[in-house]
């Protein structure tokens, strides 16, 4: 299902975050999208199944909420902040953040992530 606003690209990634959905969020990135992970930029669908098959094999939950979009003639910015609880024999590992990213409007008018950086510096 593809965001029809900037606005709906957040539930889209937490619900296919949580369901271990790879390719669902792949299909959020433009082609050449960009994530950034450990200060370094993964560009491109092909690149981020590799990066995604790793995250999601850890099975965590997601909550993710939106802080702030600022849209501008087919551009946003979107900030949000997001937790993540993975399972464990003991104690639930989490891991939390913000994030910033840009979302393109597509000719199909449709909004994917140009670029998606899910550790904003605080």
């Amino acid at each position: 299902m593809p965001a029809r606003t900037p606005a709906e690209i957040h539930p889209l990634v937490q619900d296919a975050f949580n369901r271990g959905d790879a390719d669902a969020l792949i299909d959020l990135y433009e082609p050449q999208g960009v994530l950034v992970i450990d200060g370094q930029c993964i560009v491109g669908r092909n690149n981020l199944r590799d990066i995604f098959a790793s995250i999601l094999a850890r099975s965590g939950r997601m909550t993710l909420e939106t802080r702030l979009i600022v849209e501008a003639e087919g551009l946003a910015v979107i900030h949000g902040k997001w937790i993540v609880e993975y399972p464990s024999d003991s104690e639930p590992t989490i891991t939390l953040g913000v994030s910033t990213e840009v979302v393109r409007k597509q000719p199909n008018g449709t909004w994917l992530f140009a670029i998606d950086n899910p550790h904003t510096p605080v």
